[in-house]
């Protein structure tokens, strides 16, 4: 669905500003089906005029033509505090194929870039296009990843580095702050005609609804406690849950300075310009509920149509209460799955709360710890558990495998069946930092083959893959702070 409002208060329309010699550095043949491009053997497009148009050099293939881009504008709250006006200013949406909108990441300066000169890099690009593309293997709602065009063009961040275009797909781009935007400026028109566009094109089982606005609300809401609940149990961190970066369709967009945990602790910070800890990984739902209160706020003009302030007032503050009850009772399930049981105890929270905090103490690594858990015999004792040597405090984690034990013996768990099911929830592969950080060292230099193979290894993540048993290792001692900002 291509964003449709129009106006110079809704819309800039514009050309993406070219990049000299555009060159691949990755493309995802998966995503490419959605849009219907024929592919080559190689993976990357038949068409080659697709690199320049994915450069934003062109707006035509042989077969599709855009011809109107875009810019959009929004506000929002960033770091708890109301920023005002923002907007797409480095983002131009190239426009609808196949019912996904076509955005350019990095593809220079709109109205909306303030102090920003409107370019990605290609450290950024090839880590939002690498994780893009696992959180949809790993079952997470996400907006997708088609490519990333590097060029040669200098752009100065921390140090100087290289332009790179990221190329992204979602079914819609729009988010909290464009709501934000409208009800900021009581431009209540547009704002109506945003939430009639969402409800039309994405939640149309809304439209009959006696309170039509009222049940988009909920609607929004749940979408994004469930999607926050499966980042906690991935062990997945944002980094900079901005209002302005929250879908209204609960995807995960805007890849910044995420980081997915190594070594286990409760309060990670992935981005080191959060120096109060804000996004800090156990603060996340309550930073989505309270991003969930911004756009109940930019909501009342849209339920007084209706109804009396205090009216709408109250049905906003009932709905937005229901937040934390649907990501706990998602949490809970979630987390009752990487543990695979298969039944609903009342000591389940006890279980899966104590087990986290012997992690978080000892520093254990989120990701083999889940996985490594499917291969427990339950007719072993304890002590032949090899996964205990990992941690500090051998009697509380001993004491924890024997109540997971025996909580798995009360439902006849049966540990092939079980193995079976934890492997298809407890991923062995996910973007660990280091991985990251070798595949943009060696595409800095030219040579992208780490960037399609981790790519390769990432759409798999549950599968065992042996020839890449090294990918699925926790960081070695001197890459364990590899340290990402929102500079991109």
């Amino acid at each position: 669905m291509a964003f449709t409002l129009s106006g110079d208060d809704a819309i800039q329309e514009l050309q993406p500003s070219p990049i000299p010699e555009p060159y691949w550095v990755a493309f995802s043949s998966a995503a490419a089906t959605l849009l219907n491009i024929p592919l080559k053997s190689d993976g990357y497009p038949q068409d080659d005029a697709w690199l320049n148009v994915l450069a934003g050099n062109s707006l035509e293939t042989q077969s599709q033509k855009f011809s109107n881009p875009i810019a959009t504008v929004y506000s929002g709250h960033q770091f708890g505090v109301w920023a005002g006006q923002l907007g797409d200013g480095r983002a131009i949406l190239l426009g609808d194929i196949a019912g996904q909108e076509l955005q350019l990441k990095g593809a220079g300066k709109t109205r909306y870039s303030r102090m920003g000169d409107g370019r990605a890099v290609l450290r950024s690009s090839i880590r939002e296009f690498l994780c893009s593309e696992a959180m949809y293997a790993l079952g997470i709602p996400t907006s997708r990843a088609l490519s990333v065009v590097g060029s040669h063009l200098p752009v100065l961040r921390e140090s100087l580095e290289t332009a790179a275009v990221c190329s992204r797909l979602a079914p819609s781009f729009i988010r909290v702050g464009h709501f934000e935007h409208f009800a900021s400026t009581q431009n209540i028109v547009r704002l109506k005609e945003l939430a009639d566009l969402l409800i039309d094109h994405h939640y149309p089982e809304c439209r009959n609804n006696k309170n039509p606005y009222l049940d988009l609300f909920h609607k929004i809401s749940e979408r994004n406690a469930k999607l926050v609940a499966q980042w906690q149990a991935v062990g997945f961190c944002h980094g900079v849950l901005n209002s302005d970066n929250i879908s209204v369709l609960g995807l995960t967009i805007d890849y910044g300075p995420f980081g997915f945990l190594d070594q286990f602790q409760v309060d990670h910070i992935c981005n080191h310009s959060d120096h109060g800890g804000r996004y800090a990984y156990q603060r996340q739902p309550q930073i989505m509920h309270w991003n969930m209160a911004c756009l109940a706020s930019a909501f009342i003009p849209l339920l007084e149509l209706d109804h009396s302030e205090v009216e709408a007032q109250t049905l906003l503050t009932s709905a937005l209460s229901e937040f934390p009850t649907i990501y706990g009772e998602t949490w809970l399930t979630l987390f009752r799955q990487k543990l695979g049981l298969s039944a609903e105890h009342d000591d389940d929270m006890d279980l899966i709360e104590r087990l986290l905090q012997v992690m978080h103490d000892s520093k254990i690594d989120f990701t083999s710890l889940f996985r490594g858990l499917a291969d427990i015999n339950t007719n072993a004792s304890v002590s032949k558990i090899t996964l205990r040597n990992d941690f500090i405090d051998r009697d509380a984690i001993d004491q924890w495998l024997g109540d997971y034990i025996t909580r798995l013996k009360t439902e006849s768990s049966v540990d092939a069946d079980r193995k079976v099911a934890m492997n298809a929830v407890n991923p062995k592969y996910i973007l660990r930092n280091h991985l990251a950080q070798a595949a943009i060292e060696k595409a800095q230099r030219k040579d992208f083959s780490e960037v399609a193979k981790l790519l390769s290894i990432l759409e798999r993540p549950f599968d065992e893959q042996d020839q890449y048993q090294e990918y699925a290792a926790p960081p070695p001692p001197d890459l364990e702070s590899i340290e990402v900002s929102c500079s991109s």
